[in-house]
């Protein structure tokens, strides 16, 4: 079982800035990669960015270029966390951010492969 725990967000201004991060802990084998959704009032969920073990991001169009993934999630002593700077904040950014880790596990000679999600981080843009 893999637990992933959100930290950050919060009420910010219209062009401020927060950060967001989530660690997983458990009985990790190995972690391909690590996303952040984000899901608004009467809207379906939707990824932001992603980030793989071997370091290659992608973002959606609305926040690239304002949001920037990290992580560290490949090597022996990796901490298992992502993390999510966003800039530039927009009233539309205001939505529940919700981490992702698609995980590799171990349960005695069985491994298994499967996604997991965090418990979410409320993120408001107001004035």
């Amino acid at each position: 079982q893999v637990q992933l725990v959100e930290s950050g967000g919060g009420l910010v201004q219209p062009g401020g800035s927060l950060s967001l991060s989530c660690a997983a802990s458990g009985n990790i084998v190995s972690i391909y990669n690590m996303a952040w959704y984000r899901q608004a009032p009467g809207k379906q969920r939707e990824p932001v960015a992603t980030i793989t073990s071997g370091g290659t991001t992608t973002y959606d169009d609305i926040v690239r270029g304002r949001f920037t993934i990290s992580a560290d999630i490949s090597g022996d002593n990796a901490k298992n966390t992502v993390f999510l700077q966003m800039n530039s904040l927009k009233s539309e950014d205001t939505a529940v951010y919700y981490c992702n880790a698609y995980v590799k596990t171990r349960s005695g000679a069985a491994l298994t492969l499967r996604a997991y999600w965090g418990q979410g981080a409320q993120v408001t843009v107001s004035s």
